[in-house]
């Protein structure tokens, strides 16, 4: 008898007491039949078996007993817990597992006993006939807006929480199955704040959610209603969004509105924020931005009313009473889900190859049941490799031979995968859409997909397989098994029953079955990421001194939920002050963000890894040419920040980038930069690979090879484009974020240079820019306005490259055709450039001319000065260098204005683009 492994630190452990005589059993065997004087002795029996007629036997066998059970199809699941043995006599809580598994008490034994129940639960028999449980729209609400709803009537879910929402406008928190129907009660909140002649914010948390609800809201455009999608990719039309009547943003962009200040106004007149997927408050990626989001709206209530639509989570009570928020819960859902972890077979747990072999093996054979009966399949994997390999595994399976196939070849497995009628879906998998209209429209009746498909687009199946039980690296989250689970049942076919599989190695079954048995907590992330969410609040003037910010942590889930000691709050405010983004000040409370903070916080940089990047350049000794600083650079970035550093790529990707790599440190004589191999060669001879090096090499191609990505490829060198996006727009928001302190000395004038410039390559290399277009690029931008760029910076960039322009430094004050500016906001902008400065370098000194107000930077190696340019000619000595700087020598000098930049010396390269 063993008590079961650790019991999970984060996890609240189940009463193990159990005065009831229980035998409840679950079998997969037709000829098991349980033993006499068990069912004597119980008073509460109760079997889960297949449904089927090889089961006939059984059924009888136990009617003929008494003995209640409940059929499922598909059922894989063995095993028995209960207070009664074989014998007949009195036992502690005990679950036995499938196969002669040992045998757990204690709290395991109380998740076995509580996930069985929910089993159990979920299998009810369905009523014959639901609809007299939905209600006509228009009993629920106004005629005007029920032509606005995409159903004529409520279901359930939506027929409880409708009149909650019309009852008032205080704080509402709804919370239903995934797949219940959540999204007209949104829709409802929206219209009454509309009716109430105030803006409705609709909050998702992934992009794929902000199409697919863009698309269901089309209707309400077509009515006049002025619906604008805000995404992390868009610019912002403040004009549009100031008129528009409902925003739908991610989080993130909800955020980044909010940190800019421009809206402010326009922000005051939301009157309800709807808040889709609120249990992601405990995501680690992006619950603590969601958190300090609502914390900031939860303290105006007056002013703007939360709606959250959440999926089941075992706190919701909770998260209700931290925002004071009325609670509509139901358990409703219209199919019957019921899920299950067929246990696989025990493997040497080092044997990473056969323990994935052993998971797409009964992912083919359940997924061959459930389509043997007409059935649809989503299939979830936890990495792209997993997806392609479990595609072809289904394909072969289905007679489509496959053997010998490069599961990195995207073409050759989307044709034979699509012959076998299996698609495949994540993010950057160059066939996603005709995967989603292939399964969609039933021409496919298999989808295997990563996550995403869980999260950001509604592709419900019949049954569910989760292949993984990690995602990457790490654990996947019980919420997101949960959402996975959510897409099993097709409604919309007619079908009234989901099955969902979860599959789990023999060590870590019973750890699944203690999560899905206590369900979802929410728990706070804001901790966190405190530094990051305090400088918010800081530059938004929500606070300004310490015991301001009390009052703001006091106010958080996170010190709703216990964490209410301040300690953690007084070392983010003295991490801030030590890395500069607070001003130092005479009285000790008082918050004041720095320059760079406010710079900081506008661009939603980690202040953390922000710290690290700093301390890093600044040790770094002055590169002595543009190639060695973008080298620099892109080390910098991959090895940094944990996007670019964890970064996926297919094997051939791999492959393609290592060769770029290579072709890299050939083309270099030297170690500029000191970056040099950190480990010794492999065995065969070739570098051994490091964290970071293929992102290393995307940002170099990006760099040194802006042809291949001219046109907006689907491949560069064989490898997705998509799959580089995440890798380069994460790191522009860096070096945009670089760029933009050359003016305030926080970086060193080289990194501002290089970095500003390569931040406008990446974010406009569909257009094939090299070294030193960033000014023109700058230009482009600011003529065309940030609503109208992606259309209109490509125009005016072919315009003046026709024209023979490498730069924006031009003599005429008659703007291009394509430039959208007034005339004075255009003369404004010729003033803001650098156009006309002069930096003579000649020995010790460089003579200057700026225009006034423009910050002038010398350097010799690590050491700057800075001066402020008067419209005079000027001559300055450079400043003495370190003798121990290994870059003493290398001086040069840069003139910063308020979005330009003009370099002499190394740098120069980065003044206009050279043909």
């Amino acid at each position: 008898m063993v008590t079961g492994p650790v019991w999970p630190g984060d996890l609240e452990a189940p009463d193990a007491t159990e005065p009831r005589a229980l035998l409840w059993c679950a079998t997969a065997d037709p000829a098991w039949r349980p033993a006499d004087a068990a069912l004597a002795a119980a008073d509460d029996v109760r079997v889960i078996l297949p449904e089927g007629a090889a089961y006939g036997a059984l059924r009888a066998w136990l009617e003929e007993r008494g003995v209640p059970y409940r059929v499922s199809g598909y059922w894989e699941e063995a095993g028995q817990v209960g207070t009664v043995g074989d014998t007949g006599d009195r036992t502690e809580l005990v679950a036995a597992g499938p196969d002669g598994a040992a045998p757990a008490t204690g709290r395991w034994a109380a998740a076995a006993r509580d996930a069985f129940a929910a089993q159990w639960d979920a299998l009810e028999e369905l009523p014959e006939d639901a609809v007299e449980a939905y209600v006509p729209v228009g009993s629920l609400v106004p005629d005007a807006w029920a032509a606005m709803l995409p159903h004529p009537s409520f279901n359930p879910v939506q027929a409880a929480a409708v009149p909650a929402v019309l009852e008032g406008t205080g704080h509402l928190v709804v919370v239903a199955p995934t797949g219940a129907g959540k999204t007209p009660i949104g829709m409802v909140a929206a219209l009454e704040a509309h009716a109430r002649g105030r803006k409705a914010a609709w909050l998702v948390p992934q992009r794929s959610l902000t199409d697919e609800l863009d698309r269901e809201l089309r209707l309400w455009r077509d009515r006049g209603l002025r619906v604008v999608r805000l995404t992390g990719e868009a610019a912002v039309d403040t004009e549009l969004i100031r008129s528009a009547d409902v925003w739908v943003a991610t989080t993130e962009k909800f955020e980044a509105i909010c940190r800019a200040g421009s809206l402010r106004d326009a922000l005051a007149e939301v009157g309800c924020l709807v808040v889709d997927e609120i249990h992601l408050l405990g995501d680690p990626t992006r619950g603590a931005v969601l958190e300090a989001l609502l914390a900031r709206v939860r303290d105006d209530s007056a002013a703007t009313r939360i709606v959250g639509l959440s999926a089941t989570v075992a706190n919701a009570d909770e998260v209700a009473d931290w925002l004071g928020a009325r609670l509509v819960r139901t358990v409703w859902r219209p199919t019957r889900l019921t899920w299950q972890l067929p246990l696989l077979p025990p493997v040497d747990e080092a044997d990473r190859t056969r323990r994935a072999a052993v998971r797409t093996e009964a992912a083919v054979r359940i997924t061959r049941q459930v389509t043997g009966d007409g059935g649809s399949v989503l299939v979830f994997c936890g990495s792209k490799r997993g997806v392609r390999s479990t595609a072809l595994a289904l394909a072969a399976d289905r007679g489509v031979p496959v053997t010998g196939v490069d599961a990195d070849d995207a073409e050759e497995v989307e044709r034979l995968c699509t012959k076998a009628g299996v698609r495949l879906h994540y993010r950057d998998w160059p066939y996603k859409r005709e995967a989603e209209q292939a399964f969609r429209a039933r021409e496919a009746e298999i989808l295997v997909a990563t996550s995403t498909v869980a999260a950001g687009v509604n592709l419900p199946a019949r049954a569910v397989i989760v292949r993984d039980t990690t995602l990457g690296l790490d654990r996947v989250e019980v919420s997101m098994v949960q959402q996975m689970f959510g897409r099993a049942g097709r409604i919309g076919a007619g079908e009234r029953e989901g099955w969902a599989f979860l599959l789990c190695d023999p060590a870590e079954r019973a750890h699944w079955q203690a999560r899905l048995a206590a369900g979802y907590t929410v728990r706070s992330r804001l901790d966190e990421h405190l530094p990051d969410h305090l400088l918010a609040e800081t530059v938004q003037e929500r606070l300004s001194t310490l015991e301001e910010a009390e009052r703001w942590w006091a106010g958080t889930f996170a010190a709703y939920q216990g964490h209410d000691s301040v300690e953690p709050l007084h070392d983010a405010a003295r991490f801030l002050a030590l890395v500069g983004c607070l001003r130092p000040t005479a009285d000790a409370d008082r918050l004041e963000p720095s320059p760079l903070g406010r710079l900081t916080s506008r661009f939603m940089v980690d202040a953390a890894v922000a710290d690290d990047m700093a301390t890093a350049l600044g040790q770094a000794p002055v590169p002595d040419d543009p190639l060695a600083a973008e080298r620099a650079l892109a080390f910098l970035l991959s090895t940094r920040l944990p996007v670019l550093e964890q970064a996926p790529f297919t094997e051939r990707a791999k492959a393609a980038l290592r060769r770029v790599l290579r072709e890299a440190e050939d083309a270099e004589t030297d170690d500029p930069w000191g970056i040099g191999p950190t480990e010794g060669p492999a065995p065969d001879g070739e570098q051994r690979p490091q964290a970071g090096d293929l992102a290393r090499a995307v940002l170099l191609l990006a760099a040194d090879r802006p042809r291949l990505f001219r046109g907006r490829p689907a491949y560069v060198l064989g490898i997705p484009v998509e799959s580089m996006t995440g890798i380069l727009e994460e790191a522009r928001r860096y070096l945009a974020w670089l760029g933009a302190q050359g003016p305030l000395g926080t970086v060193h004038p080289w990194v501002a240079v290089v970095a500003a410039d390569l931040a406008l390559r990446i974010r406009w290399r569909a257009l094939g820019p090299g070294r030193g277009a960033g000014r023109l690029l700058w230009m482009c931008e600011r003529m065309a306005t940030a609503p109208l760029a992606p259309r209109l910076v490509p125009r005016l960039w072919d315009a003046a490259r026709a024209r023979g322009i490498n730069a924006p430094d031009w003599r005429g004050t008659t703007p291009p055709g394509d430039c959208v500016l007034t005339p004075d906001r255009y003369r404004a902008l010729l003033a803001e450039r650098a156009t006309g400065a002069r930096l003579t370098l000649d020995g010790d000194t460089a003579r200057v001319w700026a225009p006034p107000g423009a910050v002038v930077r010398l350097w010799d190696g690590l050491t700057v000065t800075t001066h402020v340019a008067d419209g005079e000619e000027t001559t300055h000595l450079f400043p003495p260098a370190d003798p121990a700087d290994p870059s003493a020598g290398r001086r040069g000098a840069a003139v910063f204005t308020r979005g330009d930049r003009l370099a002499a010396g190394p740098f120069e390269a980065y003044t206009a683009l050279r043909d």
